[in-house]
């Protein structure tokens, strides 16, 4: 299991040694929510391009770029010269899919992968046709828009039915989820089918990093390291 850490709620008065604390508690990925203010309540726009300018500046960790925009275009522009590993947009965003294709194919010119989120309310069958194309398919476990959030236990068996749908295409098509996950329900995450899980405030406002996202990489009891 792989973490991405969501750096939504980290304070900008103290973001460069948090950035450091959390690289050097070896997350795999810097999760970066990038939200426009219409297809979310919150505007993250100015705030999360500075965070993603000043992680790339100091960490080779790779960024996870999440955009939870209408205009999914223009914010690529913005943020494919950050050289993220991933970009991910809401299929919810789109008008239709010949969209959809156009926006995956664009990403993969900037020389980076593409994922597509899913909201609680959007069944996985809508993104089964887009699968083959894409490398993530990112389950959302709470309603985009802010942090802290309780988990979705329906996600669950979203993420059972799209890990199926995976393996019987033999897809290689990664699952991530985000939103509420902890310590406490990342087995029953993992279990049911999830290759990277996205924390935020269960890393941030934990005492030791080391320890939680250690924990979250190995879930079912795997030995911690």
């Amino acid at each position: 299991m792989e973490v991405s850490t969501s750096v939504l709620n980290v304070k900008e008065d103290n973001s460069v040694q948090t950035f450091y604390r959390i690289e050097t508690a070896h997350t795999d990925y810097f999760h970066i929510d990038v939200m426009d203010g219409e297809f979310v309540e919150n505007n993250t726009v100015e705030k999360m391009k500075e965070y993603a300018d000043n992680i790339k500046n100091i960490s080779n960790i790779p960024l996870d770029v999440h955009l939870m925009v209408k205009d999914v275009k223009k914010y690529i522009d913005m943020f494919i010269s950050c050289e993220p590993r991933i970009i991910t947009f809401h299929i919810e965003a789109v008008e239709n899919k010949e969209e959809v294709k156009k926006l995956i194919n664009y990403i993969k010119l900037g020389n980076c992968k593409v994922g597509v989120a899913v909201n609680p309310e959007t069944s996985v069958d809508e993104v089964h046709e887009f699968l083959p194309f894409i490398h993530s398919v990112l389950i959302m476990s709470v309603h985009p828009g802010r942090g802290g959030q309780e988990f979705i236990m329906d996600s669950i068996e979203k993420i059972e039915l799209i890990k199926n749908y995976i393996k019987d295409n033999n897809l290689e098509t990664e699952i991530g989820v985000d939103g509420g996950i902890n310590v406490g329900n990342v087995n029953a995450i993992k279990e049911a089918g999830a290759d990277v899980v996205v924390a935020g405030n269960a890393i941030i406002n934990s005492k030791d990093y080391v320890y939680t996202i250690n924990r979250l990489k190995c879930a079912n009891g795997d030995e911690v390291i």
